[in-house]
């Protein structure tokens, strides 16, 4: 069963299932309470595995979880990317097209993308924070979404799920370049005192790319990470924390 305080988007994808945790549902303790899902980070490895499985058994689909390091590779996964002995995969999104396998993406501030193929026939899942973006993570994983499914970028549904806010994620000079200079997305808080420094819209930045590519269907994307630390984890507020998942799966005898 899924936790009521999760996050789901409001879309119709037949035969897809997506949602998005929070801190509630899980065991770990403080100050990766509750549902930590990313071993590594300080927190039980006995709490994470119990989390993981929690969100399995929620799911009713095995996840597939990946090592990210902020780039835009994408893989293609499939059952056996779900054993226990698999090995991990170092990417930043994942495409499946077997039915009972989730995508996922493990984040505490970055920025979660789900994709969703008509008729069930795919599914991606995409980690953005802005090196990510910058370096076309978005804009991959539709590729090879559309490219696995048979579809074009139209026909796909995107969902971003909970980040860092407009309003908090303050950045400097390098970020503003790397994401092409738009301007007009940023803040100048120079009359505040701190010039050479801007507040960074990553919700604003994946619609303008997913725009760009070809996506018409675009939703979420409206939660806080930074401003709610009852409810979600943020890396940049709290520096040792846990992470949650946004995942995306085909539900088992979706019709495709």
């Amino acid at each position: 069963m899924l936790d009521p305080d999760w996050l789901v988007p409001a879309w119709q994808a037949d035969g897809i299932g997506a949602l998005m945790t929070t801190r509630a549902g899980g065991v770990s303790a403080a100050p990766f309470d509750t549902m930590n899902l990313r071993a590594g980070v300080g927190d039980d490895v006995g709490c994470v595995m119990q989390n993981q499985r929690r969100l399995s058994a929620a799911i009713g689909a095995s996840p597939v979880y990946l090592d990210q390091v902020h780039g835009a590779r994408v893989v293609r996964i499939t059952a056996v990317d779900a054993s226990s002995d698999a090995p991990v995969h170092q990417a930043d999104a994942s495409v499946a097209t077997e039915p009972g396998i989730a995508c996922t993406a493990q984040v505490a501030d970055c920025l979660p993308v789900l994709l969703a193929a008509p008729q069930g026939r795919g599914v991606a899942a995409a980690h953005a924070g802005w090196r990510g973006l910058a370096g076309g993570v978005i804009e991959a994983a539709l590729v090879a979404l559309c490219d696995a499914a048979r579809c074009e970028p139209r026909d796909v549904r995107a969902w971003l799920g909970a980040c860092i806010g407009p309003r908090a994620f303050e950045v400097g000079r390098d970020v503003l370049d790397a994401c092409g200079g738009r301007a007009e997305r940023y803040v100048d808080l120079a009359p505040s005192g701190r010039p050479g420094k801007w507040f960074a819209d990553l919700p604003m930045l994946a619609r303008d790319r997913l725009a760009a590519a070809g996506v018409e269907q675009v939703s979420g994307g409206t939660w806080c990470t930074f401003s709610e630390p009852s409810r979600f984890f943020s890396f940049r507020r709290d520096g040792r924390t846990g992470r949650m998942v946004a995942a995306i799966w085909i539900r088992p005898g979706a019709r495709r």
